[in-house]
């Protein structure tokens, strides 16, 4: 099981953000991951800059670990799944059969994104735009103004911090919370082999998370939690 010290409160319920990425819901039994986009190195090839082809191999399998770890048999992925629409139908024959068996195995929920708004479901799952489950709303891209708990993706939030005079850059989810600290929103770190990242303190995720009166960087760090400031009202 995911190292208990990674868990940490969050809108009155308990979340463990995992080494891999994913996003840990014990109380729903629920695995989240964002921006997987599956098939970027076959999109890039497509238009003439060639990279291993592997990357869904490779995202794949840190999912099928992370879901060994928790235990969990339920599945949300927060859009951007497939690089582009037509992804799915450039699987190699190894990752489709992997990405079939896991959608058979627990209960799958895609829910799209920008990169993938017309995805089909060909692998299994079913196909969302958003949900709201336990009151906790699952999206693509934070809502600028949403005053309900929620989780998204999109902005790949990565923090650097200097540490010993070496500057270390860390995946990282971005937290919310009102002045009561009881509830927020929460951004997720990608969680596919072939993403880059964007500042965590960058103004555009800043902006997505208002309104708020406190936005932090956590992010896991050796046996723990780290949390970073960010912003503050």
């Amino acid at each position: 099981m995911v190292p208990v010290s990674f868990a940490f409160p969050f809108c009155g319920d308990e979340f463990v953000l995992t080494k891999s990425r994913a996003l840990f819901w014990p109380r729903e039994n629920a695995l989240l991951v964002a921006d997987l986009h599956l098939e970027k190195a076959s999109f890039y090839a497509r238009h003439g800059q060639l990279l291993p082809p592997y990357d869904s191999r490779e995202t794949l399998e840190r999912l099928a670990e992370a879901l060994r770890e928790t235990g969990a048999r339920r599945v949300y992925t927060l859009g951007d799944n497939f690089h582009d629409s037509d992804g799915s139908q450039r699987l190699e024959p190894y990752a489709e059969g992997m990405l079939a068996a896991l959608t058979r195995a627990t209960d799958w929920v895609w829910i799209t994104g920008n990169h993938d708004p017309a995805m089909e479901a060909k692998s299994g799952g079913t196909i969302a735009e958003e949900l709201e489950v336990a009151g906790m709303v699952l999206r693509h891209m934070a809502k600028k103004g949403e005053t309900r708990p929620e989780l998204s993706g999109h902005f790949h939030p990565r923090v650097q911090v200097k540490i010993h005079h070496r500057h270390i850059r860390r995946p990282c989810a971005v937290v919310s919370h009102n002045g009561d600290a009881t509830c927020g929103r929460m951004i997720l770190p990608a969680f596919g082999a072939l993403t880059g990242g964007m500042d965590a303190a960058d103004p555009a995720i800043l902006r997505a998370l208002q309104p708020a009166s406190a936005i932090d960087a956590v992010v896991p760090a050796g046996k723990r939690l780290a949390r970073f400031p960010l912003w503050r009202e």
